[in-house]
Parts: C-alpha cells; structure tokens; sequence
C-alpha cells in the first residue's frame, strides 16, 4: 500500500513539475508580432462586419491593450476576453479595463497566455491582427471552432482560406485598411 501512495505521490509530483515547465515557457516567451494597435474606427467595423450579437463570445488573439474586447463588450454587451502572451499589454488591457463601468467590467476577461495554445471552443467570434504566416498557424485552432463561429482579421489575410468578404475601411484621416472576414467551416483557396 505504501508503495501504490510513493507511486501516485511522484506521479502528481512529476505532473506538477510539467505543468510548471509550460507555465514557464509561456512566460518566456516572447510575442511573435509588435504591438501596434487597431484604430478605433477599425474595430468597429470589424465588429459591425463579424455580425456580433447578443450570446456571441468574442476572442481577440493578441489582445494589445484591449480596445477590442471592451468595445464588444460595452457596445454589443456580449462576454469577450483578450489573450496576449505580453506581460505589458495585459497591463495595459488593466488599465484600461478599469475606466469602464461595472457592467462591461464583468462580461470581459483578459490573460496572459500562448495564443498558439489556447481553446477556442467558447469563441463564436475570433479577432485578429497577426501576421499571415501567424493567421495560417492559427488554422488548426480555428477549425475547431462551432460551424457560423466568425474570424475577423485586421489588415492579413490567412493564405490558403479564401475570405467570405474583404472591406476596405476608410477613416477619418483619409487612411485605408483592409478588414478579412471568415466563416468557419473554413473555405480553401482553389488553386
């Protein structure tokens, strides 16, 4: 009996220190893109165009400082969370997280953690501004997704995936950015 305890005790031992090993890459690790963030006037539209409504969870990837999941929040009053792998974006998703009001408060949620690894399987909506080689990495994760979940990328494209609808927003300063929506199932490109 007591070797049965000795073999369970290092079994959880040794899973522990597993988990602690992940927990340790992910804050290693170092973010894939730049910070850059989204102008406003962009993640409206890509909230218009990825068609949120009430019941809908919105996933922003690479969160930044948070402006798009608050403004799914505040605007569509819909659950939303932000994953950034940048100790000092979630910080500013934080800040920026406590200049709003109770009710958005509590439909959103901020972490830090590897987007690479992350379930998606809550999220009807994803938000992305990744590169495409990084949208094409997320592919995997994203076919996981419920069939109608929308992906909305700002700026990239995901080669191989033909979009259901490419807009070119315009804003105020006479600038243009491109905004790609999908659907999943995912469509490929044909060749």
């Amino acid at each position: 009996m007591r070797n049965v305890w000795k073999l369970s005790l290092a079994l959880m031992l040794a899973g522990l220190a597993t988990f602690a090993a992940f927990a340790a890459d992910d804050e290693k690790k170092e973010p894939d893109v730049i910070f850059v963030p989204t102008p406003q006037e962009v993640v409206e539209k890509m909230l218009e165009l990825a068609k949120v409504k009430k019941g809908d969870v919105v996933y922003d990837l690479g969160c930044g400082d948070g402006r798009i999941v608050l403004t799914a929040a505040r605007k569509y009053g819909v659950k939303a969370k932000g994953f950034d792998i940048d100790p000092e974006r979630i910080k500013d998703c934080e800040a920026n997280f406590k200049k709003e009001k109770k009710e958005v408060q509590d439909l959103v949620k901020f972490e830090r953690k590897d987007i690479f690894k992350q379930d998606l399987s809550e999220a009807s909506v994803v938000t992305l501004y990744l590169l495409p080689d990084l949208n094409v990495k997320l592919v995997p994760q994203l076919n996981k997704l419920k069939p109608g979940s929308r992906i909305v990328s700002h700026a990239f494209d995901m080669r191989g995936y033909k979009p259901d609808e490419k807009k070119v927003i315009k804003t105020k300063e006479d600038r243009e950015y491109d905004v790609y929506l999908w659907t999943i199932p995912l469509k490929p490109e044909k060749d």
